[in-house]
Parts: structure tokens; C-alpha cells; sequence
């Protein structure tokens, strides 16, 4: 009997690559099957959590404060699962957690860690400042202890009844600064990168770093001038909340290195002896001090506590649902503006007229608040979404600009069309002005030998080739474009707040303000926060009390759906955790180097393209 031939080589190939695969899909599956059966096991046995009376709500968030996550649910959600958490934290949840709590008869107190959290706008720090406000307005105790803060983390702690400090600890007020990077000399004598810079108002200085090697005095000037003004604001919220005097708050900061002496170089003893903080306590301490105010919890040795996220599934739990009530809609625009359908942290010309339309399109909502944190971008994005703002108002639902942190340059022009404007008194808006940068590098190519040469059909065939020098009559024809761009802006921000193109012009050119300035020059309706905008636009619509309150975001798919519920299981995420993974690290020089050269890249190859922008986030 003769034995079957073998087969061939590709056969065998094919056939070991295809169980590959097969195995491959196998394996797959049966990983989704046990990750499904644990999180089914995690739920059904995880007894249903109460939370009980006289229960301290404790607010210790680490991360960026932020309007809106910049992280994809996925991976907010996986990161959850590893024991990665997102470091981010959105100001509407802090904000919603606040004001629940003021009226939950189960929550006793707040405890307030602020020491991990970072990334602290002004607008959102005076939000957060006011909503503990009417905590402690209820007749509830707010009590903060950290291991040492900075000026923006101790304003937040500072409306506290009581401040306790580690006794190693410090705080930190400085002052404010704005300080970067220039780049002249590095792209130009180093490297040999001609940049052209076309722009219209002696303070438009967003691209000053890239043809300076400092700042200009109008810069300069410009930038002292709402600095001042947001600092004093600081140092009256600070002295007010403490019982001190502003001035002498300030002079403290001034005399630095006599105060610290005077203490011993203690930092701690010094926050003491000048009445920023109440008491110098350990961690242990201040458990011990809480459990005997409250309840202790003997199964964890400390008082009875819920954490923000646990305490904000209870609120999402017992909440009232929403079903047919008439509804006030708020899209975020949080981030640089930029063409395109563009991810969550950036604002995109497609992606946030999407959500404005959305809001507009929905019958139950009957007002928009526009929550604007951005420092503009592109002028062709920015009009995209400044015409829904139009539109929406034209379909007779009332849009409310609700000014965060920034809303500069681009950001002011998709906020301008609004019925009314708010913004807060420390937020940096303005910068009405547009620029151009071109940049060329023959002279980058000659250092390596290269030279470039040819011919064109016409005389400006191949004039925006960067290899080769910029005509002249190109870099005429440039201005001219973001001339008219300057005067199409400021023609628009003058119909929408019935002033005078020169008008408007007297305190635009670039200039950048603070949102107090800003109301004082007609450039913004009234001063307060997003609570203030939500109820004006419920009040223009006729809604008055009665309203939700809900956000237009881009909907979460089924699976991002499922993973993020997966990730909420404490138990799930312990044994996910079990496996462990890795770190990340930052540096912030190195940091905004980074932006400012990514940015100049990213606006490089549309050289008749004008830019709303201002590098004023701080």
C-alpha cells in the first residue's frame, strides 16, 4: 500500500498559518467570555451599598481639572481596570457632587484634598470656591488638610472652615507669572528657518516667539495689565475667606525670605504664624480629629466617609429621571479649534457644530449654554461654529455663552453671536485678532549643500514651495488676507454687540483682558459661572426653575459602554489591578516646547490660511 504523498511546502504554510489564526480567534473570545463572566460574578455578588447617616464626603481629587475628559471612554475605562485611573477631573462633577451633597441629610461634612489636583483655571477655581460657599451657607462643616499647596490649590482650600497642614508642609503663594520659550535664534541663526509672521494689532503676540528672542513691550504691557488684575482678584478672594488683609497678604509674598527666616525655615510654622492654615497635623491626626466629630468606622480604622466617585454613583442612582422635562443642553468647547471632526479636548469646526445641531434639533431642549474653554484656533473652524450659534438663535432657542478659564481670539468669535455672554471675572478672553506664519528653509538646505532651483508656468508657480525664499509680493498679498481677515472679524464682533467697527477696534488689535475688564469694555454681558449661564438661558427660554440640566456629547458605542460599567466594579478592578502595569512622566518646559513647536508644524502648508489664536492659557 502506497503511503498519501506529503504536502507541499506553501500547503503546509497556508494550513499552520490558518491554525495560527484560528487558535488566535479562539483565544480572543474565550478572554472576552471570563472577562464578561468576572464582571457578571463581580456584580451579582457585590451587595447592593447603602450610604449611611452622618456620612463625611471626602473630595480628594488627583488629576488635571478639566471641562470634559480628553481620554476616550475606553481608555478611561481600561486605565480604571489596570490601576491606571485617568489623571483628570471634570469640574462638572466636583461641581454636581457640591451641591447634592448641601442638600443630602446623609452627608455631614466635606473633607478636602486638593494637594493632587493640578491643571487649576481661575474661572473654575472661583466655581469651585463658591460652591463650598453655599455648603457651608447650608450650615455643614468643610475641613481641608493637605501636604502642601500652591496659590490655586490653597484659594480652593482657603474657603474651608478649617485648613489643617502637614507639619512638613508648605504653602505657596507667589504671584503670577507668564514666561516662555523664544525661538528666533534657534530657528533662524541655528537653523536657518525663515519665518514670516503677517498679523494685524500691535498686541496680537501669539507668534511673537517664533521671530523674537523676548517679549515686545505691548506684550509685555498687555499681559501686566489683566495679570494684575486677576491677582488682586486672588489675593481679595484669599483674604477675604481668611479674615486678612489683602495688602498685607501681598506684602508678605514680597518680603519672602524675611518671613521664612522669622520661622526658622520652617515652611509649615510659617503658613501658621501668618493664619493661611489652622492647625499643623499628620494624616493620622486629622482621622483621628474627623472620627471624633463624626462616626468611626472600626472595620478601617477612620471615620465614616464616602469617596467623590462612589458618592457620585449614589447621586446618578437616586436622581430624578429626566423623561419629559423640558431641558437646557451644554456643549463643551474645551481646546484649540481646528478643522475637521476632532476627538473630545479639542474643538473641532465639524465635530462641535455637530453637537450644537444636535441640541438644536432635539425638541425637549429649549436653551443652549455654549461652555467655551479654548484659545481659539483656525478662523475657518471658528466661523463653522460661530454660524450654529447664529442658526440656533434663528430656530428660537436662546444660546448662553458660559466663559471658562479662556475664551480667546478663536474662542471669542464662536462666542460672540450668543444672546448674552458670561463669563467669569478672572477669565482671559479677548485677543481679537488674527495671524499668518509662513515659514521657509532654502537657507536650512544650503547648510547640508542642497540648493533648490527650477521653473514655473507663472510667477507665483510654486511660491508657496517652503524650500524656496518667500516673494515679497506673495508676503503682500498674504497681509492682505489677514487684513481683511482682522476686519471681517472685528465687523462681526461689532453687529453682535451693537457697536462700532471702531469701536470695537479700540480695544481689540490683539488685546488681551480679563473677564471683569472685558464686561467693563462691552465685550462680555455679565459676570458669573456656569450656574449663572445655565439659569439665564432657562429664564430666556420662559423655562425658569423647571429645567434639566444635560450635556451634548458624542455618544459612547456598546462596547465603551460595557467596558466603562465593567470598570466601575471595585472588585474588578482589584484583580485587574493583581497584574500591574507601568508609569508616565512629565516635564513643563519640556512640555510647552513641545506644543509650541507641534502647533507650528500642525499650521504649516496652508500658508492663505488665517489663525485666531492666542498662547494665553495659563
Amino acid at each position: 500500500m502506497n503511503n498519501p504523498q506529503r504536502p507541499g511546502l506553501l500547503r503546509r504554510l497556508a494550513g499552520g498559518t490558518w491554525q495560527a489564526i484560528n487558535f488566535s480567534r479562539r483565544l480572543v473570545l474565550n478572554l472576552i467570555f471570563v472577562l464578561v463572566l468576572v464582571w457578571l460574578f463581580a456584580v451579582l455578588m457585590a451587595p447592593r451599598a447603602s450610604l449611611d447617616e452622618r456620612t463625611a464626603l471626602v473630595i480628594a481629587p488627583q488629576g488635571e481639572l478639566v471641562e470634559q475628559y480628553t481620554v476616550d471612554p475606553t481608555s478611561r475605562a481600561a486605565g480604571r481596570l489596570l490601576g491606571q485611573a485617568t489623571e483628570q477631573v471634570q469640574l462638572r462633577d466636583l461641581l454636581r457632587a457640591i451641591e447634592h451633597a448641601r442638600e443630602d441629610d446623609r452627608i455631614e461634612r466635606i473633607v478636602l484634598r486638593t494637594d493632587g489636583m493640578y491643571g487649576i483655571g481661575f474661572a473654575a477655581m472661583h466655581e469651585l470656591a463658591d460652591a463650598l460657599g453655599d455648603f457651608r451657607a447650608s450650615g455643614k462643616q468643610v475641613v481641608a488638610y493637605a501636604n502642601g499647596m500652591e496659590q490655586r490649590q490653597y484659594y480652593i482650600a482657603a474657603h474651608a472652615d478649617e485648613i489643617y497642614l502637614h507639619p512638613g508642609g508648605a504653602v505657596l503663594i507667589e504671584g503670577l507669572a507668564r514666561y516662555r520659550p523664544y525661538y528666533r535664534e534657534a530657528l533662524e541663526d541655528k537653523l536657518g528657518v525663515d519665518v514670516h509672521l503677517f498679523r494685524v494689532g500691535e498686541y496680537k503676540s501669539a507668534a511673537e516667539p517664533y521671530i523674537r528672542d523676548s517679549a515686545s513691550e505691548e506684550d509685555r504691557a498687555a499681559n501686566l495689565f489683566w495679570m494684575n488684575d486677576i491677582w488682586q482678584r486672588m489675593l481679595a478672594g484669599i483674604a477675604s475667606a481668611r479674615g486678612l488683609e489683602a495688602a498685607e497678604l501681598e506684602a508678605r509674598v514680597n518680603r519672602l525670605p524675611d518671613e521664612v527666616e522669622a520661622a526658622g525655615g520652617d515652611l509649615g510654622q510659617m503658613a501658621l504664624r501668618q493664619n493661611l492654615v489652622d492647625g499643623l497635623m499628620t494624616a493620622d491626626e486629622v482621622r483621628a480629629l474627623l472620627t471624633e466629630r463624626g462616626v468611626a468606622d472600626e472595620k478601617n480604622n477612620t471615620f465614616r466617609q464616602v469617596s467623590l466617585d462612589d458618592y457620585l454613583e449614589f447621586v446618578d442612582r437616586d436622581g430624578p429621571r429626566l423623561g419629559r422635562q423640558s431641558k437646557v443642553a451644554v456643549v463643551v468647547a474645551q481646546g484649540a479649534i481646528m478643522g475637521g471632526d476632532q476627538p473630545p479636548g479639542v474643538v473641532g469646526g465639524e465635530s462641535t457644530s455637530w453637537l450644537i445641531r444636535q441640541a438644536r434639533e432635539d425638541d425637549a431642549v429649549k436653551a443652549l449654554v455654549l461652555r467655551v474653554d479654548s484659545p481659539g484656533g483656525g478662523v475657518f473652524p471658528s466661523e463653522q461654529i460661530r454660524r450654529e450659534v447664529e442658526l440656533t438663535r434663528a430656530a428660537g432657542k436662546p444660546v448662553v455663552v458660559s466663559m471658562a478659564n479662556v475664551a480667546a481670539s478663536g474662542g471669542y468669535w464662536i462666542s460672540m453671536d450668543a444672546n448674552e455672554i458670561i463669563a467669569d471675572p478672572s477669565t482671559i478672553t479677548g485677543s481679537i485678532g488674527i495671524f499668518g506664519l509662513w515659514l521657509s528653509a532654502p537657507d536650512t538646505l544650503e547648510k547640508i549643500g542642497v540648493r533648490v532651483d527650477g521653473v514655473g508656468t507663472t510667477r507665483f508657480a510654486g511660491a508657496f514651495d517652503p524650500s524656496r525664499p518667500l516673494d515679497p509680493e506673495v508676503g503682500r498679498t498674504i497681509q492682505s488676507i489677514i487684513d481683511h481677515g482682522y476686519r471681517d472679524f472685528i465687523a462681526k464682533v461689532a453687529q453682535a454687540r451693537g457697536k462700532s467697527p471702531a469701536a470695537v477696534d479700540k480695544v481689540a488689535r490683539g488685546r488681551v483682558w480679563s473677564g471683569a475688564q472685558a464686561h467693563e469694555y462691552g465685550l462680555v454681558d455679565r459676570l458669573g459661572g456656569l450656574r449663572d449661564a445655565s439659569a439665564r438661558a432657562a429664564g430666556l427660554a420662559g423655562l425658569g426653575d423647571d429645567y434639566a440640566l444635560v450635556y451634548v456629547e458624542r455618544p459612547s458605542n456598546l462596547f465603551e459602554r460595557f467596558l466603562t460599567s465593567l470598570a466601575g466594579g471595585a472588585r474588578v478592578q482589584a484583580l485587574a489591578q493583581w497584574v500591574g502595569l507601568g508609569a508616565v512622566f512629565t516635564g513643563a518646559q519640556a512640555e510647552t516646547m513641545a506644543r509650541d513647536l507641534a502647533w507650528l508644524r500642525a499650521h504649516q502648508g496652508e500658508p492663505l490660511r488665517a489663525v485666531a489664536h492666542c498662547f494665553c492659557e495659563f
